[in-house]
């Protein structure tokens, strides 16, 4: 038997799992802790993806599990893929001293600044009082981030200096995102349009998966708070070949050559937050794996085995593997727990319609409680459309929103208009 374990629980962990369950070359597929949609393909346990010595205990007990798939941002920080190999186990995921890339934004952006890829100009602070000085010098609008994870929040725009002083405040000295902002990164704001491009790499081949474009913020009109993603949609409007060349060049293979020379050589999916700029492309930000939601979009249009895409990544041999898509556009929405991404319930009952037919959902909060189907975070369930562009791939999924029925339950009505 050849089996898959895919560590974690949410929408992007749903996608690689039904990606995987396409290939011929994959028996079973485990997941741990999965969710209730996961538990439809996968057999999940109730362990979480920090809890390296449950995840060691389960795959000693299943000799069939014959690859280790690491997805989410915690446990690669920590170094899961490191303790697998480590026990002979095959992982896929960057190591921990290449998932810092991620980790530590006072890192990346260092790294960024001495191989000259661009950036935006910023400064790193671990005092306060240096840290508000510094902010009453700038101009505004100003980005403050914590230097650590933050579950996708751990970034402020701040449009004046009373905000800035406040979210300065907050990460510092109220440890609103814990130890991540005991260092903060001051930078300036950049204008432009944000496009995500991920990319499987093993170190010597890096390949550029289709664009995608996310929704931050919580409301219509990019209003409301940061959240981890509202619906996200691919092909990006505003990448274009040019800018997918000028991006290879100055960004990608640049980042890719620079993790080699630091002695952090990066294995898995690296994920390049991107601004398009009067000034060119540039960088926004890192993730060390698959983004969230940009996987429930860009995974539904690969045509390749992604079994063997890992494979070959494992075994630096990526070069071999040709990688294709289709050409049909996606668009995913978010239905979202009321309150979310602050205070929300959890265990409130879920009904799910009857859908048409191609629509995907990809469980993210949900769970089973005396076998009925619950919430259990904050972003519940994506619905993910194909369609031949993104206005027919919107249209399609919208059709089927309001499918997904719980108290509270809401969604952005504008996911895929942004040009």
């Amino acid at each position: 038997m050849n089996s898959v374990l895919v560590i974690g629980g949410g929408g992007r962990e749903h996608a690689i799992l039904v990606a995987l369950s396409k290939s011929p070359k994959v028996d079973k597929l485990y997941c741990l802790p999965g969710n209730a949609g996961i538990a439809e393909i996968a057999e999940c346990a109730p362990v979480s993806a920090t809890d390296f010595d449950g995840i060691i205990s389960f795959i000693e007990a299943h000799d069939d599990i014959k690859m280790t798939v690491v997805a989410p941002d915690d446990p690669l920080a920590l170094g899961l893929v490191d303790l697998l190999e480590s026990k002979g186990y095959r992982a896929f995921g960057p190591r921990k001293n290449a998932a810092i890339i991620e980790a530590s934004k006072a890192f990346s952006k260092s790294l960024m600044k001495k191989y000259g890829i661009p950036t935006a100009a910023y400064e790193e602070f671990v005092d306060v009082d240096k840290a508000k000085e510094y902010a009453k010098k700038c101009a505004y609008p100003l980005v403050v981030k914590a230097d650590g994870l933050a579950l996708g929040k751990g970034v402020i725009i701040c449009q004046n200096e009373a905000e800035a002083m406040t979210a300065l405040e907050e990460m510092m000295v109220g440890k609103k995102f814990k130890d991540a902002g005991n260092k903060v990164i001051i930078e300036e704001f950049m204008v432009g349009k944000e496009v995500s491009v991920l990319s499987f790499t093993d170190g010597k081949t890096i390949v550029p998966m289709v664009s995608s474009q996310d929704h931050k913020r919580a409301h219509d009109n990019d209003e409301g708070l940061n959240t981890g993603g509202m619906g996200t949609f691919s092909p990006s409007k505003a990448y274009t070949e040019e800018h997918a060349k000028e991006t290879m060049e100055k960004i990608i293979l640049p980042t890719m050559r620079a993790m080699n020379a630091e002695g952090r050589t990066f294995k898995g999916v690296l994920y390049f937050g991107l601004m398009i700029t009067e000034n060119g492309v540039k960088v926004v930000e890192y993730n060390a794996r698959f983004g969230d939601p940009e996987t429930q979009v860009v995974l539904p249009r690969l045509k390749t085995d992604l079994y063997e895409i890992f494979d070959a990544i494992i075994d630096e041999r990526l070069s071999d593997v040709k990688i294709e898509w289709d050409d049909e556009a996606a668009v995913c929405v978010i239905v979202a727990s009321g309150g979310y991404p602050e205070s929300y319930k959890k265990g409130v009952p879920i009904t799910i319609g009857k859908l048409d037919d191609g629509i995907v959902l990809y469980h993210a909060g949900t769970a089973f409680k005396d076998g009925k189907l619950v919430t259990s975070g904050g972003r519940v369930i994506g619905v993910t459309a194909k369609g031949k562009d993104i206005d027919d791939a919107r249209r399609k999924a919208y059709a089927n929103v309001d499918k997904i029925s719980f108290e509270g339950a809401f969604y952005r009505r504008d996911i895929g208009i942004k040009k």
